[in-house]
């Protein structure tokens, strides 16, 4: 059985080659930015047949959150947002960053001890594991990061400090519940 080996070149995504990440990463950052988009704009502006801010402001209230409407509506931009640069490769490490720190609230919030079933959080889980890996590994070749001059060579470094900025940011919101 042959393997196919990438030169470094074409594995960066700066060579002509259309590589297999150049093809996999968009449809990683496609499902999932929307998966992330249809669920802030739920928040926000009750699409999708979401709750809106008012309805997700009381559940973030019963969940120990100060000022639920307020944090309805930052859960809901970061959603949208960190979706919509998914979706588009648009600042990929903090686009990813932002699902992930989302999804430690969502997880810490949601957790009773099980994994799988209604109270598990294995989405959730999947959802933060790709988001992950979109953070380190960048976007891929097609994604508007490419006429980034900063972006346009991503870096694991870009993807580590988005990350750690997104625990960081996501502890402090979690210190703020009762």
């Amino acid at each position: 059985m042959a393997t196919t080996t990438y030169p470094a070149a074409a594995l960066a995504g700066t060579g002509n080659t259309t590589t297999p990440y150049d093809v996999g990463l968009p449809v990683l950052r496609l499902v999932l930015g929307a998966i992330m988009f249809v669920h802030g704009t739920q928040k926000l502006f009750r699409w999708f047949d979401g709750p809106g801010v008012k309805g997700t402001g009381m559940f973030f209230k019963k969940a120990g959150y100060p000022a639920g409407e307020t944090m309805a509506a930052i859960a809901g931009l970061t959603e949208t947002l960190g979706g919509l640069g998914l979706v588009l490769g648009l600042l990929t490490p903090l686009s990813a960053a932002a699902v992930v720190g989302i999804m430690i609230n969502a997880i810490t919030t949601k957790w009773t001890g099980d994994v799988v079933g209604m109270e598990g959080v294995e989405f959730e889980a999947l959802i933060t594991a790709a988001a992950v890996t979109l953070a380190l590994t960048g976007p891929g070749r097609f994604a508007l990061d490419r006429f980034l001059p900063v972006l346009r060579h991503h870096r694991v470094s870009y993807g580590i400090l988005a990350l750690a900025l997104a625990v960081v940011l996501a502890a402090v919101v979690l210190l703020l519940r009762d």
